[in-house]
């Protein structure tokens, strides 16, 4: 093998080098290609033309007019013009042979028009029929409609001589006669119709295909096109038995042609679709005559050709067939089935399922026929193991009872218990897609043929009457797959049972407590696998049967009194606490309640007794039994009558067991919005908030361990805002008198006060608008407190009030609107930096509801908006953006224009680009966001000066300006089109080329990035013109780096391509027939056929074959036996292998594996996409927050409850200041290298790493010395290591 990068001896002589310095020469001397191209077109090429001899002849005849483009008798159909003005002299332009194919103006043939570019023989011969056609119409003065193109191409029909010709024309015509209006194709019914099948009876018997499926095509067309009063004459009939003749032909291509047009013609002819519709074709009886005498024909040979090929028009035309037609064409199909031949059941049983599947009337199959041939499928049940035949039976099957059900339930219902019994057996199959298409046949049945019925039906019982009688025998056959002889399928049939238990649970629970108690106890048996599955068919039972029912069939066995500590129903409790709903709270009153008194006496008991293991376990089943009861509040049906006994006890618990609190409050707050569905029942709820309110008031009010945690107090708080929606308003009002009077009294401590604040926001929006009138003249000191925590929440209790959409608020702000302008305006000074957040907040709700009078105050909020986008907090920044948005919205509407407005607007930021250092850097942020919020509203003239005054600030000597000032490049190279950025690329490159040495330094990254863009925006060349030498390195690297990403994503997407092709291709269905017969000698079949058809041909061979399974313990086979049919399978018998498991794991060259750690982060930077370059700079203008912040606002959503007094939260994260500073090593840290990626061997450590890699090479013989020798070093060094390590061990035990 020749040397990487040398040439073979004597090679170099034979190749020709370009001289030193010549290499980029242009327009070398060697033009091979350059002289093929012309030659295509300048001249006439040397290999065999396209522009054939008869393409030629037609093109003279048509452009002297020897053909005529209408027939003398047909002229006043056929005309090309509708106004014979004379024609005007035009010059005629020089063009080629494809002038007229270039610019056709008709869409009908932009199709053709792409073919010009092929090399196939037969696109160029439509391609220049095409172009001559069009400029004969165009030199009669036409105007290329699609009449004038059917006329012309009709001529041209009868007067092509060779089959290339023809079949292009008979191509063009199929596609121009699709739009040619209806009128003229009857009134040229005749002649066409004749033309056609006189080609057709030409060209039947010629070895090409080509001309004779377009004209086939053509004539199903025509043949659509005609009205209903057509089919009355024997000659439309005549040809469409013509074309029915040919769905038998032997040729694939012509037979698909053909059975393609007699489903267009009986399923799309447009009298079909009109409001005097038949029922069915007139020819529909006739084909069905049709396939039955060609069925009987065929009778019972081997090679059933004929017989597949008529059972694949039946597949697609069945379902339009009449009834009477339908059943004879059944029982030929039925009798056909008894041949046992593999591909002749296979076809007609996907017959039968199109038949069932298409939802036919009632006039193509009535219900009493839809069971006959469901009773009559029984006889043709495959075996067991015989997979594929199988599954097109259970499918088959599912689709009938579907129908049947879609035409008359009660016989579908009697029908449906020997299916599950039939569908049951399949259960028992090796092979498991029979048992997950047997389970999901049952499924399917359930929820389409009984789940809608079920409403209408009372309680079944074994006594009741046809209808529920047959629901019983379907479950005791799904029942019976609990029997050991299906444990092999449990996990399916546990499935079945679920799906059972949600659709007739409600109904028939009497009939399934007997299951429910065997799947209790199957649970408990040592070692069952399938728990999880018992647990979902149980909990399917509680959400539809109710937790009453269960608990009577399958008591729960715990009472508090037991002897031993063994409880086997207590998985029983998590089911129950997440399934019940729809419930009787009263039960929940009556039984559950005495139970975890029960238990939690028992547990003070043996806690006394210094038993704690014990006290623990019944604590927990207590604790398991309260929380069930917010499932007993969601939809409960008792809620009038069993809340009122129930109201005292959950009081008491509120206030009384800390360890209950967070359960009883959610399940108040899922009782009122899930439960209280009427007025009655809000009503009922809300009557005894009076009780419920001030308990919850006192708890969240106390302080330390009384008032629990802080998320114990959050749900308490949720749980009061929940019950303020059913609170009468007049009560919200008292309470808030009460909170009111407390927080100005001066016994009430700072913690007090803070939570009675957060009582109040909760209360506020609820409150009328005297009581608010009265909160406001409270409040209001406090907002300019200097206790930050008390600011901060008088404003939030504003921000609820200007918020809340209650029409008392709205009409408080209205009402009060210059008071709060003032006041806002007055407390600015004295804000805290905790406050900013509701204080904006509550602005933005205000501005929203200014009009132009309220200029100024708009106007003297600026100042402190964009100060406010570089605040500490994050809530503060978003909302500070949001009310500058809103602010911007608002000059809007002042007027007069949008565009005028904005200008106003802008003119008042621009001020803060004069003020300090911090205030020009928010003031290039906000009009950042400005910028990108009110784009369309900019004239581009304000967007150039604003982009240079950016530039000039790009000068500036501090990092914040400097970063605020990129941030607004980036946006502006990603929203203005890179024409009208063009002329200011050069200040752009100019300004940011000028940066200082410690600027460039500091923002590398955020360089690159805009390089990047800029790059990718206007060239390489522009942009490395017009920066400095310093960054021409910078560039180059990017270039680089770019080039390698882009040929890494080229690799990759070539790698997911080469896996999706050795993929294993997909299972032959029964709907490929057609491609399983097709005829390997045809010489036009489609190159994605060629490169399948060795498969095809393989798999055909396989499916074609058929086994006959012998009779169990040497038995012999009875051909006799009406079940003999079971017996003839489409599966080989035998075991299956097992197919190889892909463990998704890379390997490296050398034979490792290629495992990523969860830390690690695959830099990928170049492969981003522009919205996630762009994020650092929408996160700066509240647009994005990181992903760290967005957690921590999940997991902490409100930072008003946080109380003066209480540890800090806070939890480090991120870097600088904010970093963790008690990090955990991860493991194997100490070996990762600081510059590049891997790890690196320290000095006087472990190496990180000790294996050999596995290599067959280095199983060689020859090599053998070589490879004993490394690893004798590796030993070596091992053993080295080991002494030296020993010796130091002992000088250490002697020091």
């Amino acid at each position: 093998m020749a040397r990487s990068g040398r040439l073979r001896s004597g090679a170099a002589a034979k190749l020709k080098r370009w001289r030193k310095g010549h290499s980029s020469d242009s327009n070398p001397e060697t033009r091979q290609h350059r002289l093929a191209a012309r030659s295509r077109f300048c001249s006439r090429p040397a290999e065999k033309s396209n522009l054939t001899v008869d393409a030629v002849k037609l093109h003279n005849e048509l452009q002297s007019g020897s053909l005529c483009l209408e027939r003398a008798s047909d002229s006043a159909q056929f005309r090309m013009e509708e106004d014979s003005a004379e024609e005007a002299a035009t010059e005629k332009s020089s063009g080629t042979f494809l002038s007229g194919l270039s610019d056709c103006t008709n869409i009908t043939f932009s199709k053709v028009q792409r073919f010009w570019e092929s090399n196939s023989a037969a696109h160029k011969e439509i391609c220049a029929v095409l172009a001559a056609v069009t400029e004969v119409i165009r030199s009669r003065g036409g105007k290329e409609s699609e009449t004038e193109y059917f006329a012309a191409l009709m001529t041209t029909l009868e007067a092509v001589e060779s089959p290339e010709s023809l079949s292009a024309v008979a191509y063009l015509l199929n596609l121009v006669l699709k739009r040619v209006p209806s009128p003229v194709l009857i009134k040229k019914f005749s002649d066409a119709s004749k033309a056609f099948m006189s080609i057709v009876s030409s060209q039947a018997c010629s070895s090409s295909t080509s001309a004779l499926r377009w004209v086939l095509s053509c004539l199903a067309t025509l043949l659509r096109k005609q009205d209903l009063a057509a089919w009355s004459y024997p000659i439309t009939l005549q040809v469409y038995h013509g074309l029915l003749s040919f769905c038998v032909h032997t040729k694939p291509k012509v037979r698909k042609a053909a059975q393609y047009g007699v489903c267009s013609v009986l399923r799309g002819s447009e009298f079909m679709f009109g409001d005097a519709a038949p029922e069915h074709h007139p020819a529909a009886p006739s084909t069905a005559k049709f396939c039955v005498q060609e069925i009987e024909k065929a009778g019972g040979a081997k090679e059933a050709t004929t017989t597949l090929h008529v059972l694949a028009l039946l597949r697609d035309v069945l379902p339009c067939f009449p009834a009477a037609v339908v059943k004879t064409c059944c029982e030929t199909l039925l009798r056909v089935m008894t041949l046992s031949h593999v591909l002749v059941t296979a076809c007609a049983m996907q017959a039968f399922h199109s038949l069932f599947s298409a939802q036919t009337s009632v006039a193509c199959l009535p219900a009493e026929l839809n069971g006959q041939i469901i009773t009559a499928l029984y006889d043709y049940v495959p075996s067991t193991s015989d997979l594929q035949p199988l599954l097109t039976w259970l499918s088959t099957m599912e689709r009938a009872h579907i129908n049947l059900g879609r035409l008359q339930k009660d016989l579908c219902w009697a029908h449906l218990p020997r299916l599950f019994s039939a569908a049951m057996n399949c259960f028992l199959s090796p092979h498991s897609q029979v048992v997950s298409a047997a389970a999901q046949t049952l499924e399917t049945l359930l929820r389409e043929c009984i789940a809608p019925h079920m409403e209408d039906m009372g309680t079944v019982s074994a006594s009741a009457p046809a209808s529920a009688a047959y629901l019983c025998k379907m479950f005791k056959s799904v029942e019976e797959g609990l029997t050991y002889r299906f444990h092999a399928a449990w996990d399916q049939v546990l499935r079945v049972l679920e799906i059972f238990f949600e659709t007739c649970g409600k109904q028939c629970h009497p009939i399934m407590r007997k299951c429910l108690q065997s799947l209790c106890d199957l649970r408990l048996s040592p070692h069952f696998p399938y728990t999880a599955e018992v647990d979902q068919a149980v909990g399917a039972a509680v959400s539809t049967m109710g937790p009453e029912v269960l608990l009577e069939t399958v008591p729960l066995e715990i009472s508090g009194k037991e002897e031993t500590l063994d409880f086997p129903r207590s998985w029983l409790l998590p089911v129950l606490r997440d399934n019940v709903q729809g419930a009787r709270l009263g039960f929940f009153t009556s039984y559950f309640l005495p139970l975890a008194a029960a238990l939690k006496s028992r547990a003070l008991e043996f806690t006394q007794a210094g038993k704690n293991v014990e006290a623990k376990i019944y604590d927990t089943l207590q604790w398991q039994v309260w929380t069930l009861l917010p499932g007993f509040c969601t939809h409960p049906t008792d809620v009038l009558g069993a809340f009122k006994g129930l109201a005292r006890t959950l009081g008491m618990a509120i206030s009384e067991r800390p360890d209950l609190r967070p359960t009883v409050c959610q399940a108040l707050r899922t009782l009122i919005h899930k439960g209280c569905e009427t007025d009655a029942e809000r009503a009922e709820v809300g009557r005894f908030a009076k009780n419920f309110l001030p308990i919850l008031f006192n708890v969240y009010s106390q302080p330390g361990e009384d008032g629990g945690t802080n998320a114990q107090r959050r749900s308490v708080l949720d749980t009061v805002r929940a019950y303020l929606t059913i609170t009468d308003p007049q009560m919200v009002c008292g309470f808030l008198e009460k909170a009111s009077a407390k927080l100005t009294s001066a016994e009430s401590s700072e913690f007090t006060r803070l939570s009675i604040l957060d009582l109040i926001v909760a209360m506020a929006p609820f409150a009328d608008e005297q009581t608010l009138d009265s909160l406001y003249r409270t409040i209001q000191p406090s907002l300019q407190s200097k206790e930050r925590s008390m600011q901060k929440k008088a404003y939030r209790v504003l921000e609820e009030v200007c918020a809340a959409p209650h029409a008392p608020c709205q009409a408080f702000v209205r009402s009060h609107l210059q008071d709060l302008q003032a006041a806002l305006l007055d407390s600015l000074k004295s804000a805290a930096s905790p406050a900013k957040r509701p204080r904006l907040k509550c602005l933005f709700h205000i501005v929203k509801q200014l009009s132009a009078e309220h200029e100024p105050f708009v106007t003297a909020l600026v100042p402190e908006v964009i100060l406010c986008t570089k605040e500490v907090s994050v809530g503060a920044r978003k909302n500070a953006f949001m009310l500058l948005v809103e602010m911007g919205h608002a000059f809007i509407r002042f007027g007069p224009t949008p565009e005028e407005a904005m200008q106003r607007f802008l003119l008042l930021i621009y001020v803060g680009l004069t003020g300090s250092v911090t205030m020009i850097s928010c003031t290039v942020l906000a009009l950042t966001r400005l910028f990108f919020e009110f784009k369309d509203h900019l004239e581009f003239s304000v967007v150039e000066q604003l982009l240079q005054n950016i530039c000039l600030l790009l000068a500036s000597r501090t990092r914040d300006v400097v970063k605020a000032a990129l941030g607004f490049l980036k946006v502006t190279l990603l929203l203005v089109d890179t024409k009208l950025l063009a002329k200011h690329v050069q200040t752009m490159l100019e300004a940011v080329g000028n940066l200082s040495d410690d600027m460039r330094r500091h923002f590398r990254m955020k360089l690159r990035n805009l390089f990047i863009k800029f790059i990718r925006k206007f060239g390489f060349d522009l942009v490395k013109g017009l920066l400095p030498e310093e960054y021409h390195k910078v560039l180059v690297n990017i270039r680089k780096a770019e080039s390698r990403s882009r040929k890494q994503r080229a690799l990759k997407k070539a790698a997911a391509d080469m896996d999706e092709e050795e993929a294993p291709p997909p299972q032959p269905r029964g709907d490929s027939m057609e491609e399983i017969l097709a005829d390997s000698e045809d010489e036009e079949e489609e190159e994605e056929e060629r490169h399948r058809s060795k498969e095809w041909r393989k798999q055909a061979r396989q499916k074609g074959q058929a086994w006959l399974k012998e009779g169990e313990d040497d038995e012999p086979l009875n051909f006799l036996d009406p079940n003999v049919s079971q017996r003839v399978l489409a599966t080989k018998p035998g075991p299956k292998r097992s197919r190889g498991v892909s463990h998704d794991f890379q390997m490296s060259e050398d034979g490792r594996l290629i495992i990523h750690e969860e830390e690690e982060e695959l830099d990928d930077d170049e492969a981003k996409g522009a919205d996630e370059e762009m994020a650092d700079v929408l996160q700066d203008v509240g647009l994005r927050s990181k992903k760290s912040q967005k957690r921590r606002f999940r997991e902490d959503p409100d930072d008003e409850e946080a109380e003066a007094g209480t540890c800090s939260q806070y939890k480090a994260g991120g870097s600088g200041i904010h970093r963790p500073l008690k990090k955990e090593p991860a493991f194997g840290a100490e070996y990762r290298s600081k510059k590049g990626k891997g790890d690196v061997k320290k000095k006087g450590q472990l190496d990180p790493y000790a294996y050999i890699p596995l290599n067959r090479a280095k199983l060689n013989r020859r090599k053998r010395a070589k490879m004993q020798g490394q690893f004798k070093g590796l030993m070596k060094g091992a053993q080295r290591g080991a002494k030296a390590g020993r010796r130091n061990r002992l000088k250490s035990q002697r020091s």
